[in-house]
């Protein structure tokens, strides 16, 4: 299958073909079943984003902050490395310049 580019916000949770519809921070070149994994991920990162919530609003004495963001954390940097792997070359460009 062709792969085409698609437009990505992980603020937004999206990954859309057309750049019109909203506002993205990466541009990628994949297939769509590439694109629909990727948003597959942003759904799990917001899902393990929601999980931690109650923990960073109350918060245990005895539980560290980092494992309450461990999950989400874990999700956050699968997403970039996905982003990174089917970025065009200046997307790639821009994350390697951000880390």
């Amino acid at each position: 299958m062709d792969s085409m580019k698609y437009y990505v916000s992980v603020m937004g949770r999206s990954v859309i073909p057309n750049p019109s519809v909203t506002s993205y921070e990466w541009i990628i070149q994949a297939t769509p079943q590439e694109a629909e994994q990727l948003l597959g991920m942003l759904n799990l990162m917001q899902e393990k984003e929601e999980e931690a919530f109650p923990g960073m609003v109350f918060p245990w004495p005895d539980t560290p902050e980092e494992s309450v963001n461990r999950a989400y954390e874990t999700v956050l940097q699968q997403v970039y490395r996905e982003i990174y792997r089917l970025g065009t070359p200046e997307t790639r460009y821009q994350i390697e310049q951000s880390t």
